[in-house]
C-alpha cells in the first residue's frame, strides 16, 4: 500500500516563496561594488527575482538553456540565484579567478545563452567576448548611472536595473521536474580543461536540509551570515539556499575579502557564523590580532576548501570564542561531504584531544555514505589508522560531467575523490592527502599535510607547504615551503628541530625553504602542481 502523504517538487523557487512568506521581514545587506551598502528584505528579494524571472523570458532564455553569472557574492547575485534556476534555466556561475582562456572554455562548452557580471569584470569579459561564439547578451550589473561610456561589448551590452524596471513581479515559479537541472559549476581545472557539474532542483534541496541540520552548520532564523567563501565556487557551499529556508540575516561582502573589510562588516552587522577558506582566515586573524581586538558576535564559522591547521583552530577558539567547524566537500559534492562536530561525549575529553578530533574533516552529513579503500578495491577498516582512496555516494553527489563523453567517473557506484583519508571507529574522516600530493619515499607514504600542520604551530610560519622532491637515493622526500609572518627572524634549522617528536623522524623534512609568497589558485587553494614544477628537483641540485 503506498503511502497518503502529499507530492510536492523539491525545487530551488520553494525556498524562496517559504523566505518570502514567512521571514519577509529579515535583512540581506550587500557590500557593493559601487562601494555603498545597500539593503532590503527577502520580500524585496523575492519581487526583484520575480521582475528578473520576467526579463529572463523577454531576452528569450529557455527551460533549460544556461544563464552566466560573473559576480561577487551581493543581493543582485542572489536575485539571478533564484530567477535563472526558479524559471527553469540553469545558473552557471563563473570564477573570474580563472584564466581568460578557460573561461572562454567555460562559456563556450555550457553554451551560455546570457552572461552577467559585476562591473568589476568588464575588463575580463571584454577579453572574453571574442574568444566565444555563445552569448548573445551581456548584461552589466548596475544602474543606468554606472554604465560604461564605453564599451567594446557595443550594442550586446545590456543594464540589469533597466531590466528590473522594465519588468512587474507578476510571474508564477513553474512547477519543474525536481530531478531536471538548476545550477552548473565548473571544476578549477588545475590539470586539463575544467569539467562541469550539473546539480538539480532535487540535489540542491537536499543538499540544503543537510547542511543547515545542527550537526553541519547549524543555521537558524537568529543567525546573521557571511558568506565568504563565494557565490561563484560551489552555490557558496549552498550557505544563499540555507539562509532562506531557516529566515537568517545575510551579509554579502562583495569585492572587499581583506581583513579589515571583513572585520568591519562583522561587527557592524553582528555577524554570528561565517564561512570560507583558510587563506582568508589568515588575514582576517592576523588583522583582529594587530588591533588587540576580538568579536563581539560571531560564534562559529566553517572552514573548508583546504585543510585548516589547529593553530588556526586554536587562535579561533582560544583567543576569539569562536567555535570552529572543520569541513570537506567537493564541487561533485555540491559540495558538503563532511563536518567535524563533536560527538556529546567527546565535549568534556581534553582539550588537546579535543583539538585532535577537529583537525580531522569530520562525520558524513546524512544523505552521504563513504568508505576507504585499498590497492585492489577492498574496504579498509574504520580504525583511525588504515589509509586509502576515499570514495562516496549519496543524494547531491555526481555521477556524470556535463556535456561530456567520458565514461561515467563512478567505481561500482561510488564516486572517487582522488583524497587519501581514514576512518576512525565514531566515523570521523581525516583527509591525509590528495592522492597526487602524497609523498613515497623509500617505498613508505608520508603525509604532507601532517608535515604542514606541524610546521603551522610554529609562531614564525605564515604558510607552510609540503611538496614531494626527487630525491638520488629514496626517490622522494619531503620539502618544506615556508612564508614567514612579517618581523620573523626563523631559521630553517630552527624549524626543522621543531619536528623532533611531533612527527617520525623519517617523515621530517630534509630541507626547508623559505618564499615570499605561494601561488593560490582560483578557489583559494595553494597550487602545488606549480610549487612542485619550480622546486621538485630540489634535492637534486643541491
Amino acid at each position: 500500500m503506498q503511502g497518503l502523504m502529499m507530492q510536492q517538487p523539491l525545487v530551488v523557487a520553494s525556498l524562496l516563496t517559504h523566505a518570502e512568506r514567512h521571514h519577509g521581514e529579515q535583512l540581506i545587506v550587500s557590500r557593493r561594488v559601487e562601494g555603498d551598502v545597500h539593503r532590503y528584505t527577502y520580500r524585496q528579494l523575492a519581487k526583484r527575482a520575480r521582475r528578473m524571472a520576467n526579463a529572463l523570458a523577454t531576452l528569450g532564455v529557455q527551460p533549460g538553456e544556461r544563464v552566466g553569472t560573473l559576480a561577487w557574492n551581493g543581493y543582485r547575485h542572489m536575485e539571478l540565484y533564484f530567477a535563472v534556476s526558479g524559471s527553469g534555466s540553469v545558473l552557471h556561475t563563473l570564477n573570474p579567478r580563472l584564466h581568460v582562456d578557460q573561461l572562454a572554455y567555460i562559456i563556450e562548452h555550457a553554451q551560455d545563452r546570457v552572461v552577467f557580471f559585476d562591473m568589476t569584470f568588464l575588463p575580463l569579459i571584454e577579453s572574453v567576448a571574442p574568444l566565444v561564439r555563445s552569448p548573445k547578451v551581456y548584461v552589466a550589473m548596475t544602474d543606468r548611472a554606472n554604465m560604461p561610456q564605453e564599451s567594446s561589448l557595443a550594442d550586446r551590452l545590456l543594464c540589469y536595473e533597466d531590466l528590473i524596471n522594465l519588468h512587474d513581479d507578476a510571474f508564477d515559479w513553474p512547477l519543474v521536474d525536481e530531478n531536471s537541472a538548476c545550477s552548473l559549476c565548473y571544476t578549477s581545472g588545475t590539470t586539463g580543461n575544467p569539467k562541469g557539474v550539473l546539480y538539480s532542483h532535487r540535489s540542491t534541496v537536499l543538499h540544503t536540509y543537510a547542511a543547515a541540520l545542527p550537526d553541519a552548520m547549524n543555521c537558524c532564523a537568529s543567525d546573521a551570515i557571511l558568506p565568504v567563501v563565494p557565490m561563484f565556487h560551489v552555490n557558496a557551499w549552498g550557505l544563499p539556499y540555507i539562509a532562506c529556508m531557516v529566515g537568517a540575516k545575510l551579509v554579502f561582502p562583495g569585492p572587499a575579502l581583506d581583513g579589515k573589510s571583513l572585520y568591519e562588516l562583522i561587527e557592524e552587522e553582528q555577524v554570528t557564523m561565517s564561512a570560507g577558506v583558510p587563506t582568508v582566515w589568515q588575514g582576517l586573524l592576523a588583522h583582529v590580532d594587530a588591533l588587540g581586538a576580538t568579536f563581539s558576535s560571531m560564534r562559529r564559522t566553517v572552514i573548508g576548501g583546504a585543510a585548516c591547521s589547529t593553530a588556526m583552530t586554536e587562535a579561533f577558539q582560544n583567543c576569539h570564542r569562536v567555535d570552529v567547524l572543520h569541513a570537506w566537500g567537493m564541487t561533485e559534492l555540491s559540495p558538503i561531504g563532511t563536518i567535524c562536530s563533536f560527538k556529546g561525549f567527546q565535549r568534556s575529553l581534553p582539550m588537546p584531544q579535543q583539538l585532535e578530533i577537529q583537525a580531522k574533516q569530520g562525520r558524513s552529513l546524512y544523505g552521504i555514505d563513504m568508505k576507504v579503500v585499498g590497492p585492489q578495491g577492498e574496504e579498509l577498516p574504520w580504525d583511525g589508522k588504515s589509509a586509502g582512496d576515499l570514495m562516496v555516494r549519496g543524494h547531491w553527489v555526481a555521477q556524470q560531467y556535463f556535456a561530456s563523453d567520458d565514461a561515467s567517473p563512478l567505481r561500482d557506484g561510488w564516486f572517487p575523490t582522488g583524497d587519501i583519508a581514514t576512518i576512525d571507529g565514531y566515523g570521523f574522516m581525516q583527509i591525509t592527502d590528495r592522492s597526487k600530493d602524497v609523498i613515497k619515499s623509500g617505498g613508505e607514504w608520508i603525509s604532507s599535510s601532517a608535515i604542514e600542520n606541524v610546521a603551522y604551530l610554529h609562531p614564525g610560519v605564515s604558510t607552510a607547504v609540503c611538496i614531494a622532491a626527487r630525491h638520488p637515493k629514496w626517490d622522494e622526500r619531503p620539502l618544506l615551503l615556508v612564508v614567514k609572518k612579517p618581523d620573523s627572524k626563523l631559521a630553517g634549522d630552527e624549524l626543522l628541530a621543531y619536528f623532533d617528536g611531533r612527527v617520525a623522524r623519517w617523515w621530517k623534512p630534509d630541507a626547508v625553504v623559505f618564499v615570499d609568497s605561494v601561488p593560490i589558485g582560483a578557489t583559494g587553494k595553494v597550487l602545488k602542481n606549480q610549487l612542485r614544477e619550480r622546486f621538485g628537483s630540489y634535492y637534486l641540485t643541491v
